[in-house]
């Protein structure tokens, strides 16, 4: 089945037109700026890069031009768009409905709606989306892959906070989880490719980047996962605060006459190690570099997001009575080798022990523990596009 791949962002589209039988990508690209002047650009696998700037008003214009590309007879890899059979849809927020990917219908559509207070951002893009290739492509099975549902598994000691329970029951305050489609892609692909019991095993996955999360999976279900009714609360991130004090809300908000929105922007854009090293930058190479240059900033910023990182292992390996196998994936877990290094020599107390020069790999899968260490710890490139499509294709059938 070839299976077109779709992440609609507010003014922006990735895609990936995906062979589900050989998992080959066969063509992918990115449509900028929609709304404003927009730019295309599209790369059929083994073929040149192609970028050029088109009106794109709507998504639905984007989403067009990439259909031309797609069947282009000089650079496209269809006949014709009769050989596109399922369209997959990633889609940030199911709410408390929906706890697995699902065939779009009506109803589908009525949900995502409902929850875009739950995901302002996203949610109305990724609906625009899907309404855009129903248009374009009738009759197609659409499936909407949510970033929440790998986090629907967790019991309720691990999702409900500690807050007046009528929160719950009006308004589903609770931890939901994001980054769930990577978490489960990957912590399949570490059981698979350690060879562990699909049955009996215990696995920690830190997905690590711009957005980093770290998750707890017993068995193939998520047990735990570090961030909750939004992408904020968890680990230290790119601009991200994470876990953080809810008094300091009230405190700084005194402190500077800012309301609650400003706040929670500033905790969301301006925080996080890019925050902590004043403003010098989000980017991980950014601060490494500058560490070794003697910034105090930049290095503890590097230090406390290891840290924290480590900490949630910690928890989680707790929490599960144990641990198999850690997993590190995503732009920092799968090429930040300092990063690695930084975090893992916390973990002494549960035997791990690291391989310095196989913690040199970037970008594929590696063991990078010894093979006297008692947990094994590995990079797991993920693959999201990828899961998406494994996922349409079983529901498309």
């Amino acid at each position: 089945m070839n299976i077109l791949v779709i992440n609609c962002g507010s003014s922006s589209l990735k895609y990936q037109l995906i062979d589900s039988e050989t998992e080959q990508v066969s063509a992918k690209g990115l449509c900028e700026r929609i709304a404003l002047d927009g730019r295309l650009t599209y790369q059929p696998t083994g073929g040149e890069k192609e970028v050029g700037d088109f009106p794109m008003p709507t998504h639905e214009e984007a989403i067009q031009l990439v259909l031309d590309r797609l069947v282009n007879p000089e650079t496209g890899v269809l006949k014709s768009l009769d050989e596109v059979d399922a369209i997959g849809h990633r889609v940030l927020h199911g709410g408390h409905k929906i706890t697995s990917s699902v065939l779009i219908d009506d109803e589908v559509i009525a949900t995502i709606d409902e929850a875009k207070d739950l995901g302002p951002l996203h949610n109305p893009a990724n609906l625009i989306g899907i309404k855009a290739c129903m248009k374009l492509m009738p009759g197609k099975p659409n499936v909407a892959v949510f970033d929440t549902t790998f986090g629907m598994a967790m019991p309720p000691k691990a999702y409900m906070y500690a807050v007046p329970h009528e929160w719950y029951e009006k308004y589903h305050v609770r931890r939901y989880g994001f980054h769930g489609t990577s978490h489960s892609f990957v912590s399949k692909e570490l059981v698979k490719f350690l060879n562990l019991d699909p049955n009996n095993h215990k696995v920690i996955v830190c997905h690590l980047g711009n957005g980093s999360s770290v998750s707890a999976t017993v068995n193939g279900k998520c047990v735990d996962t570090s961030m909750g009714l939004t992408p904020l609360e968890g680990l230290i991130m790119g601009t991200r605060s994470g876990d953080i004090d809810p008094a300091v809300l009230e405190y700084i908000a005194r402190k500077e006459g800012k309301d609650v929105f400003e706040l929670v922007n500033i905790l969301n854009k301006k925080s996080g190690v890019f925050g902590m090293s004043n403003g010098l930058s989000s980017d991980f190479r950014d601060l490494d570099a500058a560490a070794k240059d003697g910034n105090e900033l930049a290095a503890n910023a590097v230090q406390a997001f290891c840290y924290r990182v480590a900490k949630y292992i910690g928890s989680y390996a707790a929490a599960m009575n144990g641990v198999d196998a850690i997993a590190l994936t995503g732009g920092i877990g799968e090429n930040g080798v300092g990063e690695r290094d930084k975090i893992l020599s916390y973990l002494g107390y549960l035997g791990v022990t690291i391989d310095a020069e196989a913690n040199k790999t970037r970008g594929k899968n590696q063991i990078i523990s010894t093979p006297d260490s008692k947990v094994t710890v590995a990079i797991i490139p993920t693959n999201e596009e990828l899961a998406i499509a494994r996922d349409t294709a079983m529901l498309a059938k």
